[in-house]
């Protein structure tokens, strides 16, 4: 869910932008599954991945005739740590949310292959989810998207006009948030820095509900997996965050759909796995887990933010009459896009950004101030150079969120609805697909009472008897714990913010590889399936304290230590990169990212 202050953040950083983009020339043209024509080629070591015997590819699948959806694949690593055959590698895609966020979050601050470092260097990321998947990572209009791992992994741009996907590209300069094309190839004076190649932002150039853009997203993974036969043989899975649970239940939902129709020319999609992290699923519970994070029962950190009056405060503008929660059910009731335009703008403003209001913390990690410079964002910039838009073949200048988007969606209210997510996550599992929801406990943003309520109301049998038992990790060390029935579990990941693996990378790759294989996510030795639950408290109970709250801001050069959960402050990544470069198996640890 995109708050207001992240927002701003991320409109101020799209004004880097100051270069037109030439149209690439050397694309290799393949017709894809379903008659998705898909362009593409081959990125050079380096620009990410720099193992020159693992292969990258990105390019773009053309869903419609002004819809044109970036993807970034890379091979599964085939090394002795993990011993994957790339060609023998599951696919996994992964998307970010928004709605309008890039996938590119997830790729450079999540579960990539890479990072990027204060001086605009590349460097090795260890807990790469494409140690054990081949990725796509994709490019969506919604709250989040992000990368494939371990499989094959495809980070996919989605919808159209998110990141590197475009609908029309034109020429222009950004002020206040909003686009000016330009009549020629000139930047003016007053635009400043502000100029770059954009898309065309006409909102019926891309998508405007979760429904809406499933059928894209349909076709973009048929476009790939027919262009790319060789890396889309082995099972497919689906892992997302953020606004990605109501994307997530409701694309593969879709998939499952498509796939009962035995479309001609369309590829079976063999869906296994879904992953959603710190997911928006259902306004309803979610907007009044803000007050059971904030004030009752409160979060794990023992930290209070506000006073009596702005706890009542936030209680009327939840629970008073006309208000948020009757706004909602009025949405669900009526159906209608004003009337839940309405209830989304207001609950966003009278009890989501209460926090904003009066803490002046960050809403993804309540353990810092803002600005926080956490998960970094050193890769907007590079991202940004005509070197890297050449490697990739790039259309237009990389934004990490679409406000175009952003305003299609809010136009249809999508947000406060529920959209059927919960019946399509019940639906998934009596599918046979494991469906796997992780929660990081810091976030306010999707907060993980929230997430625990949805998981709840999904009510797979044998979940209410099920217990939070600890997830055991190859450090010895208790990140977290899971309650979980069959196939479908809920964990809360302890220490950290909205990007679980940028947080906690050893625990967010190793649930990955335990979610892919089927195996139980306390400890990935027995088989998730009908019969299997967790035994343990009814309620994790767990509580960190407030040992790791900041309670002065970050100096921008910060880095984050996964192994105290703290700050190393007025460090820098140059120190990140070594390290990084010194750990030997990406079993051993991993590193996360954030969101806009």
């Amino acid at each position: 869910m995109v708050s207001s202050a992240l927002l701003s953040l991320t409109l101020v950083a799209s004004k880097v932008a100051s270069q037109f983009v030439n149209p690439p020339t050397d694309l290799i043209t393949k017709l894809g599954s379903a008659g998705i024509q898909v362009r593409y080629k081959e990125v050079p070591t380096g620009i990410c991945e720099l193992d020159p015997e693992v292969r990258s590819f990105a390019g773009y699948a053309d869903v419609e005739k002004d819809q044109h959806i970036f993807f970034w694949f890379f091979a599964a690593r085939n090394n002795s740590d993990n011993g994957v055959d790339p060609l023998e590698a599951p696919l996994t895609v992964w998307i970010n949310g928004g709605p309008g966020s890039s996938s590119m979050i997830g790729l450079f601050e999540e579960n990539g292959p890479c990072r990027i470092d204060s001086d605009g260097n590349v460097y090795n990321n260890p807990y790469s989810w494409s140690s054990v998947s081949n990725m796509l990572c994709k490019f969506m209009k919604t709250r989040y998207v992000n990368i494939l791992m371990l499989t094959y992994t495809t980070d996919i741009d989605h919808p159209a006009q998110v990141g590197f996907s475009y609908s029309i590209p034109i020429n222009g300069y950004t002020d206040g948030g909003s686009i000016v094309s330009l009549p020629d190839n000139i930047c003016p004076e007053h635009a400043g820095e502000n100029c770059g190649t954009f898309s065309y932002p006409n909102l019926t150039l891309t998508a405007n509900s979760t429904a809406n853009a499933a059928p894209s997203f349909w076709k973009t993974i048929q476009g790939f997996m027919g262009a790319f036969p060789e890396y889309s043989r082995n099972g497919f899975h689906f892992a997302t965050e953020s606004y990605g649970g109501h994307y997530g239940p409701i694309f593969n939902e879709y998939i499952e759909e498509q796939n009962a129709k035995n479309i001609p020319g369309a590829q079976n999609v063999s869906l296994e796995t879904v992953l959603i992290g710190n997911g928006w699923y259902d306004p309803l519970l979610q907007y009044q887990a803000y007050y059971n994070f904030t004030i009752s029962p409160g979060n794990t950190y023992d930290f209070d933010p506000f006073n009596a009056s702005v706890k009542a405060e936030m209680y009327n503008n939840l629970y008073g009459a006309g208000n948020c929660v009757d706004q909602i059910k009025d949405c669900t009731a009526r159906g209608l896009d004003s009337i839940c335009a309405a209830a989304d703008n207001f609950c966003a403003d009278m009890v989501e950004n209460i926090y904003d209001k009066y803490t002046g913390r960050d809403e993804y990690d309540l353990r810092q101030l803002v600005p926080d410079p956490f998960p970094y964002r050193y890769y907007t910039d590079y991202l940004r150079t005509e070197r890297v838009q050449q490697a990739i073949g790039a259309y237009q200048n990389y934004s990490g969120y679409s406000s175009a988007v952003g305003r299609a969606f809010a136009a249809t209210g999508d947000d406060s609805r529920e959209a059927g997510t919960v019946e399509a996550l019940r639906k998934l599992v009596e599918q046979g697909v494991n469906t796997v929801l992780f929660a990081g406990d810091a976030d306010y943003n999707c907060n993980w009472l929230g997430s625990e309520a949805v998981a709840e109301e999904v009510n797979i049998p044998g979940y209410s008897s099920a217990g939070y038992t600890n997830i055991t990790t190859s450090d010895s060390i208790t990140h977290g714990q899971v309650k979980q029935s069959g196939l479908f579990s809920f964990s809360r990941i302890y220490e950290s913010g909205h990007e679980v693996p940028f947080y906690q990378p050893l625990v967010a790759l190793e649930l990955f590889d335990r979610a892919i294989r089927g195996k139980d996510i306390a400890t990935g030795s027995v088989e998730a399936k009908s019969g299997y639950i967790t035994n343990g408290t009814a309620k994790s109970t767990y509580r960190e304290r407030n040992g790791t709250i900041s309670f002065a801001v970050l100096p921008p050069n910060s880095t984050y230590n996964t192994t105290t959960n703290r700050p190393d402050v007025g460090d820098d990544t140059s120190k990140l990169r070594k390290r990084g470069e010194g750990l030997l198996s990406p079993r051993k640890r991993f590193m996360l990212s954030m969101e806009l």
